[in-house]
């Protein structure tokens, strides 16, 4: 398969045609361009276009290529790091930035879909933290007692053992947290129409169209491809879990470390199952370190996690998938899996995404950790915002420059050390 091809996932398989590809050819100027077609880069897009900008779009290979094609379609409000750590850390009112950050990020994706008529089959059936061991659930308890009390938050609920038990039809948690304002969507279709919105605003999007530098002088920005070039004011790098493809990412490309996420799919069950089996349509994830979690797509159960290692899908990282999804819900252990498919996340230093300004000209933002469809809406807009000269209160994710992790070499070595010890922990039950 073509590195830079779509793998064959459900999500390919069941979303609308996409229009034949166009690629860059010659020279062509805009306002603002853009590296990167996923969510960040059309959100990106379509924000230039409300400020009556021209937008062109570059994409290495097609809409929805990276994290934003293959992701499980989880679209919530939540951070990697819990709002009672920031709140301790970094202070009451940076947190509640941060909390209305995450709802603003989950309204985005819904106005989007409502105003560009996007049939992605977004529906805001909430999410629930599913909690592995009772000092997990201790610590639930006390983010939602933080959100409530604290924020005036009530969109959090605490869930009891019986209470989980009947939301996910397994008895392997002890409990939870469910966030009302949090669902599903269709993650490529998304992407898609967010595309298809950009070209009727009047945006470009030129795909197969790898980047190959950017140079940059006193009028403005030109970046490069074998087939052409763009000339433009501003630039917006949105690359995320692929910063390693071009050259013109360099100044990001080490202040992320690509992680690679698994996902499965069943075969169609019968509706009997799904009576017990997730019945409310939720998306649903583990507390574990190494975070597995699952919802339901029309009559399939879809079940994802870490643990992938490598530029290139993983048969033993599939397997595990699947044997963690049967030891679960041992109610359809003899149920066959149809898809297998991977993808890279970016995870930061901090586990928070990151957004700011390389220079004058060039605005970045990227690092979603996992959980990047509602966000990556969001920052995509205050991404030319910035660039624009606008001043935008983005709490802990904002960037005064690109910083990249020390000892960046190690990145590999280093991943696999750490999820081993957090799959030890998670095992003993830590």
């Amino acid at each position: 398969m073509n590195q830079l091809t779509l793998p064959e996932s459900l999500w390919r398989q069941t979303a609308t045609p996409a229009p034949p590809p166009r690629a860059l050819s010659g020279l062509v100027m805009a306002d603002v361009a853009i590296i990167g077609a996923g969510y960040t880069g059309l959100s990106a897009a379509l924000r230039a276009i409300e400020l009556g900008l021209k937008p062109i779009v570059l994409e290495a290979s097609e809409v929805g290529y990276g994290a934003s094609g293959r992701n499980g379609g989880v679209v919530s409000t939540k951070y990697r790091v819990s709002l009672s750590d920031m709140a301790r850390s970094h202070g009451v009112q940076t947190a509640k930035r941060m909390n209305q950050l995450g709802h603003d990020a989950m309204d985005r994706v819904g106005r989007y879909v409502q105003e560009h008529g996007i049939a992605a089959g977004l529906a805001e059936t909430g999410n629930l933290r599913c909690a592995h061991n009772a000092h997990v659930l201790a610590a639930l308890a006390t983010e939602v007692e933080t959100v409530r009390t604290t924020f005036g938050d009530t969109s959090l609920r605490m869930l009891d053992a019986h209470e989980t038990a009947a939301e996910t039809g397994s008895d392997g948690f002890v409990g939870g947290v469910l966030n009302s304002h949090a669902g599903v969507i269709h993650p490529l279709d998304y992407a898609r129409g967010l595309a298809q919105a950009v070209r009727k605003g009047g945006g470009e999007i030129f795909e197969n169209t790898l980047v190959k530098g950017t140079l940059t002088d006193p009028a403005g920005i030109e970046v490069t491809a074998a087939q052409g070039s763009v000339r433009a004011e501003r630039l917006v790098i949105s690359t995320n879990g692929y910063s390693d493809l071009s050259g013109a990412t360099a100044g990001v490309r080490q202040t992320v470390i690509p992680f690679r996420s698994a996902m499965v799919a069943t075969e169609p069950l019968p509706a009997a199952t799904f009576a017990t089996l997730i019945p409310n349509s939720r998306s649903y994830s583990e507390t574990r370190r190494m975070m597995r979690w699952f919802r339901r797509i029309d009559d399939r159960l879809l079940f994802g996690g870490r643990g992938a290692f490598g530029k290139a899908d993983s048969a033993p990282a599939f397997t595990a998938l699947e044997r963690a999804m049967k030891a679960i819900f041992p109610q359809i252990a003899s149920v066959a899996v149809t898809h297998r498919w991977s993808g890279l996340v970016a995870m930061t230093m901090d586990s928070l995404p990151q957004i700011g300004l390389a220079n004058a000209r060039t605005a970045f933002s990227l690092g979603y950790n996992g959980t990047g469809i509602a966000m990556a809406s969001l920052l995509g807009r205050h991404a030319v915002d910035l660039v624009m000269g606008e001043t935008v209160d983005l709490a802990l994710m904002r960037r005064a420059q690109p910083k990249s992790i020390p000892f960046y070499f190690l990145r590999e070595p280093a991943v696999r050390t750490v999820a081993g010890w957090y799959q030890f922990l998670d095992r003993i039950g830590r």
